[in-house]
């Protein structure tokens, strides 16, 4: 199958963008955040590049629901 070939370099480029995308938003987030209030930062269980790359590989698949595909090929 040419997405399980494929999976670990969508992987690598989701993961390198989205480094970049969380340092841009870390730089604005100073910018603009002058009251000093606090806020909520909680990681998640699955980074940003992980969840990214399982929504492109359901989207290259040939399953008709996300369950199903998260079931299959995920989980499974």
């Amino acid at each position: 199958m040419i997405l399980k070939d494929q999976i670990t370099n969508i992987f690598v480029q989701v993961d390198d963008f989205c480094k970049e995308f969380d340092s841009q938003i870390k730089q604005m987030k100073l910018q603009t955040l002058g009251d000093h209030k606090k806020r909520r930062n909680r990681k998640s269980v699955m980074s940003d590049s992980e969840i990214i790359t399982i929504m492109i590989g359901f989207h290259l698949g040939a399953h008709k629901t996300f369950k199903h595909y998260y079931k299959q090929i995920v989980c499974g």
